[in-house]
């Protein structure tokens, strides 16, 4: 399975922060929506992204940490891969580069956003269909 196979099957819905908002309102958009990152943009263009790993880790420290903008905490150097990426690539790429969000861009716009758990999924309901075909067979169904 690819990611634009993946993407068909989640949507293409990404959401978004600007970089001059609130950490406090990237925290509501996330606990709105159910999510553990927000792409980070301006004019449509990626500048970075925020986890909420990001967040907790300067919580740690700053105890203001809410009141900061989103581009005081925002990774700038965002790994995005294309949606014909397959997703034994993008999980072999999350784990070298010890991420759990990548933003799917084509012709540099971006198109949908992958998390491990979108990946894991997918191999999961790849292997039992294997299973299930395997089984099949074996058992002259």
């Amino acid at each position: 399975m690819d990611v634009s196979t993946l993407l068909t099957r989640k949507g293409h819905l990404v959401a978004t922060a600007s970089a001059t908002d609130s950490v406090a309102e990237a925290l509501s958009l996330m606990a709105e929506r159910n999510i553990g990152a927000l792409v980070v943009t301006d004019h449509g263009k990626i500048i970075g992204i925020l986890s909420e790993r990001d967040i907790v880790r300067r919580l740690a420290d700053d105890t203001k940490t809410r009141e900061r903008k989103v581009s005081e905490l925002m990774i700038t150097m965002v790994t995005t891969c294309p949606p014909e990426t397959s997703c034994g690539q993008l999980m072999a790429l999350m784990t070298s580069e010890r991420i759990r969000h990548v933003p799917v861009v084509a012709d540099g716009d971006l198109i949908g956003l992958v998390s491990i758990g979108d990946v894991v999924k997918a191999y999961v309901e790849e292997i039992e269909k294997d299973r299930r075909e395997l089984w099949d067979y074996v058992t002259a169904r």
